[in-house]
């Protein structure tokens, strides 16, 4: 008897999922656990093995196709194996169906009762004579019909293991995504791009015709008084011209991530009520234990030492202090909940790609060494596209790292279900005013930034905020770094 494979239910909050590659086709013989094909939901991209040994009797969902979780994917049995109904395929819509015909008890067909027919109207003054608008063909896009951003992680990792240059291939899938069977294709042919067949020219616009003249109409008067009726005299019709620039934009599909961090974002605005509050931290004391131990510590872990694990660790002891901030807030139930632990969410951002949001779960039982090693490590994840569902659900609060592009404030959007999210802003030097023990004030050069925080008014109000806040900076300006370190 067959197996049918079905679309799996990868994460509680996953409905849907797209059929990026079949790794077997119909008549191939599979082993159990063997790959069977690669799918994409909002959150990972992943490979789902076999279920059962045998033959692949029949595929029911093509690549590129997007599906329920739970829909009939595929049929594996034994060879020459009729196909039964053990696989229902999905519910297909109605909508632009054709109607039923519902026959009577002879065979015939029964025919709908005709509609009463309406009164005739009364006759219509007639319109005054209109201009043809002659129909404006858009301009056909002549780059690419693919985006680098539309790129699922699968595809990034098999061109960089085969040094493919991605502006080279043209895409095949869904708006001219390229997919991975669009780079296997690619690295058989040699890396030679095919060359596309010229567009067939365009049929020359129609000039537009006179209008025809239509003989007056006499409109019939009732006596004894005359009805006089005015005719407005008829105005050509505008023809629509493309505003400047038009011409030469193009429109391409969202890919899925895109989609869904639309989705989220509207969501995260349309849900919680968004306030932004920051801080001027002094990190110049993180600087100097920066200098002393940067060298050490890169040949040791093997990377820099950035400001963001200094800033992580006094987050995740801030949280400690305000547990509230490290809750998830659900007005419908009237309930919050306060986590046993801090999952750290670390926002990495896929090259213009897209932006995922990392867990570092259990982050406050890591001292700052080794919170800069997940960091390194969950971002190096995200960037191969190997990135499993655990990496990315089960956040309690997130940072966000736009500082090393240059932004001096951020106001990020909170990363439902957590109530609160940190923006690390860039870190320069800056004259402050110091005042020593003896209480003399003096101008000294520092390394200076700003810490903003989006944060739901619904879950805590703007003195937890501020304090939140405040407990941040003083610890990132007066901690014992160096005990971190050892």
């Amino acid at each position: 008897m067959s197996i049918t494979v079905t679309m799996p239910q990868l994460g509680e909050t996953l409905t849907e999922g797209t059929i990026l590659r079949w790794a077997k086709q119909p008549g191939d013989t599979i082993r159990e656990d063997e790959v069977l094909l690669e799918i994409s939901t909002d959150k990972v991209d992943t490979e789902v093995p076999s279920p059962a040994a045998g033959t692949i009797l029949e595929i029911l969902v093509p690549e590129g196709q997007t599906v329920a979780v739970g829909t009939p994917l595929a049929l594996i049995g034994e060879p020459g194996e009729a196909i039964g109904s053990a696989a229902p395929s999905a519910a297909p819509s109605t909508a632009g169906s054709p109607p039923v015909e519902a026959t009577t008890a002879d065979g015939q067909t029964a025919q709908p009762p005709l509609p009463t027919a309406p009164p005739p109207p009364a006759e219509p003054v007639p319109p005054a004579p209109t201009l043809p608008v002659p129909q404006v063909t858009p301009p056909v896009s002549q780059g690419r019909t693919g985006d680098l951003g539309m790129l699922s992680p699968v595809v990034r990792r098999l061109a960089s293991e085969h040094g493919v240059d991605l502006d080279l291939v043209t895409g095949t899938g869904g708006g001219g995504r390229i997919t991975r069977k669009d780079v296997e294709a690619f690295v058989a042919a040699g890396g030679t791009r095919p060359v596309a067949a010229a567009p067939p020219p365009t049929p020359p616009i129609p000039a537009p015709q006179p209008p025809v003249e239509l003989p007056p109409r006499v409109v019939p008067v009732t006596p004894p008084e005359p009805v006089q009726v005015s005719v407005m005299p008829s105005q050509p019709v505008p023809v629509p011209v493309p505003a400047a620039g038009m011409a030469d934009g193009r429109v391409e599909q969202l890919d899925r991530l895109r989609v869904r961090i639309a989705e989220n974002m509207t969501r995260s605005k349309q849900t919680a009520a968004h306030v932004w509050t920051s801080v001027e931290v002094d990190f110049e004391h993180v600087q100097r234990v920066r200098s002393r131990h940067n060298a050490a510590f890169k040949e040791r872990e093997g990377f820099s030492l950035t400001f963001l694990p200094f800033i992580s660790r006094a987050v995740v002891d801030a949280l400690d202090a305000f547990p509230v901030v490290n809750s998830s807030f659900d007005l419908a139930a009237k309930t919050r909940t306060f986590h046993g632990q801090v999952n750290l969410g670390i926002g990495v951002d896929l090259d213009e790609g897209g932006l995922v949001v990392m867990t570092m779960r259990g982050a406050d039982g890591l001292r700052m060494r080794g919170i800069a090693r997940e960091i390194r490590r969950l971002a190096a994840k995200a960037r191969e596209g190997k990135i499993e569902l655990d990496d990315i659900t089960g956040s309690t609060f997130t940072i966000t790292n736009p500082g090393p592009y240059g932004s001096l404030m951020s106001a990020p959007i909170i990363n439902l279900p957590n109530v609160a999210i940190l923006s690390t802003d860039t870190i320069v030097k800056r004259p402050v005013v110091i005042t020593d023990n003896d209480a003399n004030d003096a101008i000294a050069i520092h390394h200076v930034g700003y810490l903003g925080m989006t944060w739901d008014h619904r879950a805590f109000d703007g003195s937890t905020a501020v304090k939140f806040l405040a407990r941040i900076k003083e610890d990132i300006e007066t901690w014992e770094w160096e005990q971190e370190l050892a």
